[in-house]
């Protein structure tokens, strides 16, 4: 799925074996996954696609000292969080350690791989959900 800020970005779904690059998109203010050579085209992820990115993951913070963090990780699992709030990013990567951080706080330029694809597209439990709101970096 792609977050709401990329409604007016072309987009298409991903696919096993996609090489993507973390990118903030024209007409946009937020940032997401687009295709290596379709910097223009948003590639959006279901719930439960697994990416593995080439170098540990980068990511900005808000309102502290340390605005650029690393990750320890490579790999991670797209999840949409905060569903039922209108107008706010939903789209965010879950990492093995538990942490979960907003795409659109992603650096730009990383690289990353689609691993591996959901069975089928899979709800959030609202309790879940809860959990995860609570670790949104």
């Amino acid at each position: 799925m792609c977050d709401y800020s990329l409604e007016l970005v072309a987009s298409r779904p991903a696919k096993i074996g996609d090489k993507l690059v973390t990118t903030k998109f024209q007409n946009s203010m937020t940032r997401g996954f687009a295709a290596i050579g379709e910097p223009n085209v948003a590639v959006c992820l279901l719930p439960g696609t697994e990416v593995a990115f080439e170098k540990e993951v980068k990511y900005e913070r808000t309102f502290t000292l340390f605005p650029n963090m690393k990750l320890g990780e490579k790999v991670a699992q797209f999840r949409q969080i905060n569903t039922g709030t209108p107008s706010v990013h939903h789209d965010a990567l879950e990492f093995p350690d538990g942490e979960t951080v907003l795409l659109t706080r992603l650096r730009e330029g990383q690289h990353a791989t689609v691993l591996q694809l959901p069975a089928s597209p899979r709800p959030v439990n609202p309790a879940d959900g809860q959990k995860l709101n609570s670790l949104v970096r």
